[in-house]
């Protein structure tokens, strides 16, 4: 399989699975696995990263002009929008501990641990199908809600574990609304996905990344395109409470690919 053809592929599954509850990063590992992808620890990791940094960029477009409207009200001392933001902060915490201390133990996870991806995703099969029971209600994101969700953001780290599934799921056992828990979900990650950016370029940029410039631009576009259509979709299930589905889902994946792991010794 050509280089180009195997990029767009990742970008195409980075986009579908980002806003699906899912786990982007697990279908990755998987799909790397699939396509023999030969990447391993730190290289691995920038190249999710920066498939990342595509769907990030998908948020921006979708959100645009919430994002506008909550940078306008922080120019204009916005009570409101100050609050988001701070609520917002108090969610980075937990996994800007991890990423910053820990990134050697984080890049460990995506070396193609098939086996590790399994267990995850029947564990966020599990998450989803307990979150998707809780009352519905419209309690508001105060803070000890966003640190939960931050919580739960950090536990995302491991290749199968939802990001979005995870947050959304606790925010709605805390009896949050869940349209309202997704829109905070995506928010709050913005400043961790920019400011891993700025990380890796002041250490050198994506340095690690073995492929052709050209194969990266394409699959940076595919999963930006992709994800724009997926977050949409995403958004619209979620309101109608429909999460049951994506946790049978990851329950039976994870089984399938433990059975796989076992079959082939991995």
């Amino acid at each position: 399989m050509s280089e180009y053809l195997m990029i767009v592929i990742l970008g195409i599954v980075q986009g579908i699975t980002e806003f699906l509850p899912i786990s982007s990063d697990g279908h990755l590992e998987i799909a790397k696995y699939i396509l023999g992808d030969k990447s391993t620890g730190m290289d691995s990791l920038e190249l999710t990263v920066l498939l990342h940094i595509a769907t990030t960029l998908s948020i921006c477009y979708v959100f645009r002009e919430k994002i506008v409207s909550i940078i306008r009200g922080l120019m204009m001392r916005d009570a409101s929008s100050w609050r988001l933001a701070m609520l917002v902060v108090i969610s980075m915490v937990p996994a800007a501990i991890v990423g910053l201390f820990f990134e050697e133990e984080v890049s460990s996870l995506f070396e193609g641990r098939i086996m590790l991806v399994a267990l995850c995703l029947f564990i966020n099969g599990l998450i989803l199908y307990v979150g998707n029971k809780a009352l519905v209600t419209n309690q508001p994101i105060n803070e000890w809600r966003s640190l939960l969700m931050g919580i739960a953001q950090m536990f995302a780290i491991l290749p199968g574990i939802s990001r979005s599934g995870s947050t959304i799921s606790v925010a709605a056992l805390s009896n949050v609304n869940r349209y309202e828990a997704a829109e905070f979900s995506f928010i709050m990650v913005l400043p961790l996905i920019f400011g891993k950016i700025g990380k890796d370029v002041l250490n050198g940029g994506f340095a690690h990344l073995q492929y052709s410039s050209g194969a990266l631009l394409a699959g940076f576009a595919a999963a930006f395109v992709v994800g724009i259509f997926a977050f949409r979709l995403l958004l619209r299930m979620v309101a109608g409470i429909r999460l049951h589905i994506f946790a049978y889902y990851c329950m039976t994946a994870g089984i399938l690919i433990a059975v796989y792991g076992f079959w082939r010794g991995l």
